[in-house]
């Protein structure tokens, strides 16, 4: 059904009735606000805002996988302060040419990942507008102290859960207009890249053993969020080339590249965490409680060089690229 036919408070509706209620919701979408249960000590809020032709291109990302990012992008901000998610709240600014159908899709997404991690949608708003913009914002909690920036110290370790560079050199396939999706490797990288894999339970973890010196999850690019961590923590930090942990799918595929898009391709939504060096054989088993790799890729120094990548051979690596920014080109 067409948007102009249903209506802003006809869409609502519709969305009200496939949301529900979720945990610790005494009144969820209808009012003029919602009311939820709050029995937590602290509280974690993020944000995020998602523009169409900046942030994603319908060209090659179905509505069903941007809902599903929307939601996962917003979910790995709370998971590397170590905080577990609850609410959602989403506003839309909607595009005319857009139909209800492509609507329900879209918040199909939503609803998939949300479902997994028991986070309830409890309200929102919705515009039109030229372009598809989302506006979402997740609400948590943490029952042990948050994780923050700045907490790393020179001789800490550093570690990244999962591997890098997967979303990149997705999003490089995809831009040539040619992806191969035939090859089994470049829908893997593709899958990575259309619906990323929030860490809650490692990050839970993480806090809950107190493991973590200082955490941030990789959106902007390795180097650059490492960056984030060392100017917070005010340490300088070496990361070791060849320790970088890549997937057969990115071996197979980044060609004469190499490790240039896990060190500053981003969007792989891991966790990159500081952690103390007597605290290695807790991670290591923490590996298996969080069924999840982590490697150790280098270590927090004074920081009178910055951020150092060495090769095998212990010389240093030249990085081009530092990361996304918004801002500049």
């Amino acid at each position: 059904m067409k948007l102009s036919r249903l209506g802003e408070f006809g869409l609502i509706e519709k969305i009200r009735r496939a949301t529900p209620k979720g945990r610790g919701v005494l009144l969820g979408i209808g009012d003029d606000a919602a009311w939820v249960a709050n029995p937590f000590r602290s509280s974690l809020v993020t944000s995020d805002l998602l523009i169409e032709g900046i942030h994603f291109d319908l060209k090659w990302t179905s509505l069903f996988d941007l809902g599903y990012k929307t939601l996962a992008v917003n979910l790995s901000d709370i998971a590397a302060m170590g905080g577990i998610p609850v609410y959602l709240i989403l506003s839309l600014g909607i595009p005319s040419a857009f139909d209800s159908r492509d609507i329900e899709e879209f918040y199909r997404g939503i609803r998939f990942l949300a479902a997994k991690h028991g986070v309830a949608l409890v309200g929102g708003d919705t515009n039109a507008a030229k372009f598809l913009i989302i506006s979402a914002c997740v609400l948590g909690h943490s029952l042990h102290r948050p994780i923050r920036r700045s907490g790393a110290q020179a001789g800490d370790d550093i570690y990244v859960t999962g591997t890098l560079g997967d979303s990149a050199l997705a999003l490089k396939f995809l831009k040539s207009r040619s992806p191969r999706v035939h090859h089994d490797a470049v829908r893997y990288l593709l899958s990575r890249h259309h619906r990323p894999t929030p860490r809650i339970a490692a990050g839970a973890l993480l806090a809950r053993q107190r493991l973590a010196t200082a955490m941030i999850d990789v959106s902007d690019g390795l180097i650059q969020d490492l960056g984030h961590i060392c100017k917070a923590s005010g340490v300088g930090a070496q990361v070791w080339q060849d320790r970088l942990p890549l997937s057969r799918a990115y071996r197979t595929l980044a060609g004469k590249a190499g490790t240039r898009y896990a060190l500053s391709g981003g969007e792989d939504y891991e966790l990159l965490f500081c952690a103390h060096k007597h605290d290695r054989r807790r991670i290591e088993k923490l590996q298996t409680q969080a069924r999840l790799v982590i490697t150790r890729i280098g270590s927090c120094d004074s920081g009178k060089n910055g951020i150092v990548v060495l090769d095998a051979a212990g010389h240093p690596v030249e990085t081009r690229a530092a990361g996304h920014d918004h801002f500049k080109k």
